[in-house]
C-alpha cells in the first residue's frame, strides 16, 4: 500500500513583522500628513509645477546646451548628468588606485609594503572633505594663470582649467550610432569565441587588443566610407583664454583626484583581503610550475580575488557615488548644488529634497544591481568550471 507523503506543517502568519510594516507605514503617513498640513497653514501648496518655470542662474559647466533661460527640470537633468560623469571617472580611478596598491601591500619588498600602508592610513583616517579643500587651495595656488599655462604638445593645464583637443560636434555624427552598436556586438562575439577556444584548448586568444580594434576600425571605417566629419579641433590662445577643443575644469579635477585618492584606500584594503584569503598552497603550486610572479597574479590569484571583493566593494562604489555631493564646496555644479540653489530660489524644500533623493537613490541602486549581476555571474561561471 503506497503511502501518502507527510504533511507540512502548517505555515503560521508572521504577525509579528505585519505589525512593525504597519507601524512604519502609520509613522510615515502621519509625518506626510502633519507636513502637508503645516505647509498649507503657511500658505504654501506643495507641487511640482515650479519644475517648468525659469531657473535664472548659470552653471560652471554643462554636458548638455543650457543656458539661464532654460526651466529648472533641465538645470537638474544638467547637474545629474555632471555628477553621473563625476561618479564614472571617479570609480575608474579609485579602482585602478586602489587595485594597484593592493598588490603592492602584498609584494615582498618591504618598501613597496610601507608606501602602501602610509598611502591607505593617511587617507583612510582623513575627511574627505579636508583632502578636498587641501587639494583645492594648492591646486588654485600652485598652477599658474592661462597665460602662463603649463602645455604638453596639444594639453595646457591653468589654474582654471585643463584644456585637450576634441572632436568638433557635428549632427551628422548621430550615424556612428548605428556602426557603434554592431562594432560592441563583434567584439562582444569574438570575447566569447576566446572563452570558448580557451575553454577547449586551454589556448589564450587575445581579447582586449581585438575587441579595441573592432570598435575603433568599425567607427573609423564608416566615418570614412559616410564621409561623416571627424575634425580634431585643438586648443589655441586666444587673447585672453583658450579657444577650441575641450576643457576640464579645476573642480572637476580636484573632486576627481580627491574621490579617487580616498576611496582608493578603501578598496586597497579590499583587495588586500581578497588576496591574503587565496589559499597560499594555490599560489605556491603556481610558482613550482616555473609560472612567472605577473602570470601567477594574472591567472591564479586576480580571478579568485575578484570573486572575493565584488560584494565588499559594491558598499564602496554606492559610497563614492553619494560622496560626490562634496563637490559643491568647490563649486562643482553637480546635483547636490543645482538642488541648493533652486531651494533657494523657489523656496521648495521638500519637493527638491525628495527629488534629489530619489535621483541618488536611482543611481546607488542601479550601480549595486549591476555589481551584483556580475557578482552572481562570476559564482555561475566558477561553479560551471568546477563542474
Amino acid at each position: 500500500m503506497q503511502q501518502s507523503p507527510p504533511a507540512l506543517p502548517a505555515r503560521r502568519p508572521d504577525w509579528l513583522g505585519a505589525g512593525i510594516v504597519g507601524l512604519a507605514l502609520a509613522g510615515l503617513a502621519l509625518l506626510g500628513v502633519n507636513i502637508i498640513l503645516n505647509m498649507q497653514a503657511t500658505g504654501v501648496t506643495p507641487g511640482y509645477g515650479f519644475l517648468a518655470q525659469t531657473a535664472g542662474f548659470d552653471l560652471s559647466e554643462s554636458l548638455i546646451p543650457y543656458s539661464s533661460g532654460d526651466s529648472y527640470a533641465r538645470v537638474i537633468v544638467a547637474g545629474l548628468l555632471n555628477t553621473v560623469v563625476l561618479a564614472l571617472a571617479s570609480l575608474l580611478l579609485a579602482t585602478i588606485i586602489g587595485v594597484l596598491m593592493g598588490l603592492v601591500s602584498v609584494t615582498p619588498s618591504p618598501a613597496g609594503r610601507w608606501v602602501a600602508i602610509l598611502y591607505v592610513e593617511l587617507f583612510r583616517n582623513l575627511p574627505k572633505i579636508l583632502v578636498l579643500l587641501v587639494l583645492y587651495v594648492i591646486t588654485v595656488r600652485g598652477l599658474p594663470p592661462v597665460r602662463q599655462a603649463l602645455s604638453w604638445g596639444p594639453l595646457h593645464l591653468s589654474n582654471r582649467s585643463l584644456y585637450l583637443p576634441a572632436i568638433e560636434a557635428d549632427p551628422r555624427q548621430l550615424w556612428l550610432l548605428a556602426p557603434f552598436l554592431l562594432s560592441i556586438l563583434a567584439a562582444w562575439w569574438w570575447v566569447r569565441r576566446a572563452r570558448r577556444i580557451q575553454r577547449a584548448t586551454g589556448r589564450e586568444t587575445p581579447v582586449v587588443l581585438v575587441a579595441a580594434t573592432l570598435i575603433l576600425a568599425g567607427q573609423l571605417g564608416f566615418a570614412a566610407l559616410a564621409e561623416v566629419p571627424l575634425v580634431v579641433s585643438v586648443p589655441t590662445f586666444v587673447r585672453f583664454d583658450f579657444d577650441g577643443g575641450a576643457r576640464v575644469s579645476v573642480q572637476f579635477l580636484v573632486v576627481l583626484v580627491t574621490l579617487g585618492l580616498y576611496h582608493g584606500a578603501q578598496i586597497a584594503e579590499v583587495v588586500r583581503g581578497g588576496i591574503l584569503a587565496v589559499p597560499t598552497g594555490q599560489v605556491e603550486a603556481a610558482r613550482a610550475l616555473g609560472l612567472a610572479p605577473w602570470t601567477v597574479t594574472r591567472f591564479v590569484v586576480l580571478p579568485q580575488v575578484l570573486r572575493i571583493v565584488i560584494p565588499p566593494m559594491i558598499n564602496q562604489y554606492v559610497n563614492l557615488i553619494k560622496n560626490t555631493s562634496i563637490a559643491i564646496a568647490v563649486g562643482y555644479s553637480d546635483l547636490m548644488s543645482v538642488s541648493g540653489t533652486i531651494i533657494n530660489q523657489t523656496f521648495r524644500p521638500l519637493e527638491m529634497m525628495l527629488i534629489t533623493m530619489a535621483l541618488y537613490l536611482g543611481l546607488c541602486l542601479g550601480a549595486s544591481s549591476l555589481m551584483n549581476r556580475l557578482n552572481i555571474g562570476l559564482r555561475n561561471r566558477s561553479a560551471r568550471n568546477v563542474s
